[in-house]
C-alpha cells in the first residue's frame, strides 16, 4: 500500500515539475521574443548597483538611447575593444576562447574571451560570477538572441546595458556625465575612451583618465582605424 501511495505521489510531483518547466521554457522564450523589439526593464547587475548606489548616496545613471541615436564611433570602438569579429561568428570565438583556456592554466590571472554576444547574454538575462551553472546557461541565451535578435540588436543591446563607469549603464548615459552631450555626436576619441574603460568599469575612470585608460584609448583608436575598412563592419555601423 505504501509502495502504491509513494509511486502515485512521485507521479504527481513528476508531472507538476513538467508542467513548471514548460511554462518557464515558454515565458523566458516570449521574454526573448519581446527584448527584440522593447528595452529590458532592468537587469540583475543593475538592481545590484541601484541598491549600492542608494547605499553609497550616490546617483544611479541609465538612459536607453535606439540604435540610430548612437555614434558610430561608439559601435566601432566596442567592437574593437571587445569582439572584432562579432559581425562574423555565430555568438562565440572558439580560437580566442582556446586561447584563454590554455592561459588560465597556467596563470594566476584570469582571461576572459567572451564575445559581445555572450556579454549581452549573461547582462540582460543572468548574474555576474563565474561558475558553469552560469556558463553553461549563458550558452543557452547566447544561442537565442544570436537566431532571434540579429547582430544590430545585440550591438544595440550591449551598448545600452553594459556598464560603463561607477553607477553609469549604456552610452547614453556615459555621453551625458562625461562629455555632457548626446550618445550621437560622440566622437572618435570620445568613443575610444569610454569603450577603453569596459574590461573593468569601477577600476578603470574616464574622468580623470589613468595611464592605463588613456594607453588604452591609443590601443583602441588604432584598432578602430584598422576595422574600419571592413565591410561587415561597416554594413553594421552604418546600419539604420
Amino acid at each position: 500500500m505504501k509502495s502504491t501511495q509513494h509511486s502515485s505521489w512521485f507521479k504527481r510531483l513528476w508531472r507538476f515539475l513538467k508542467r513548471l518547466l514548460l511554462i518557464l521554457f515558454v515565458v523566458q522564450l516570449l521574454y526573448i521574443v519581446i527584448l527584440k523589439w522593447v528595452p529590458p526593464p532592468t537587469t540583475f547587475t543593475m538592481i545590484q548597483n541601484r541598491l549600492a548606489a542608494w547605499r553609497d548616496q550616490q546617483p544611479f545613471r541609465y538612459t536607453w538611447v535606439s540604435y540610430d541615436r548612437i555614434s558610430s564611433y561608439a559601435k566601432l570602438a566596442v567592437m574593437a575593444g571587445e569582439d572584432q569579429l562579432f559581425p562574423d561568428h555565430n555568438g562565440f570565438d572558439f580560437k580566442s576562447i582556446e586561447k584563454a583556456w590554455k592561459h588560465n592554466q597556467h596563470s594566476r590571472s584570469l582571461r576572459g574571451a567572451s564575445t559581445i554576444s555572450q556579454q549581452v547574454a549573461r547582462n540582460v538575462f543572468l548574474w555576474q560570477g563565474r561558475n558553469w551553472i552560469r556558463k553553461g546557461i549563458e550558452v543557452y541565451f547566447t544561442f537565442m538572441i544570436e537566431k532571434i535578435w540579429g547582430k544590430r540588436r545585440i550591438l544595440e543591446m550591449y551598448l545600452n546595458v553594459a556598464q560603463m563607469g561607477p553607477h553609469i549603464f549604456g552610452i547614453q548615459a556615459a555621453a551625458q556625465t562625461y562629455y555632457h552631450k548626446p550618445a550621437s555626436r560622440l566622437t572618435r576619441e570620445e568613443a575610444a575612451m569610454i569603450a577603453a574603460v569596459l574590461p573593468n568599469p569601477v577600476r578603470f575612470l574616464v574622468n580623470p583618465p589613468s595611464s592605463f585608460t588613456r594607453w588604452r584609448q591609443q590601443y583602441l583608436l588604432k584598432q578602430m582605424q584598422n576595422l574600419a575598412g571592413d565591410p561587415d563592419i561597416e554594413a553594421l555601423i552604418r546600419e539604420k
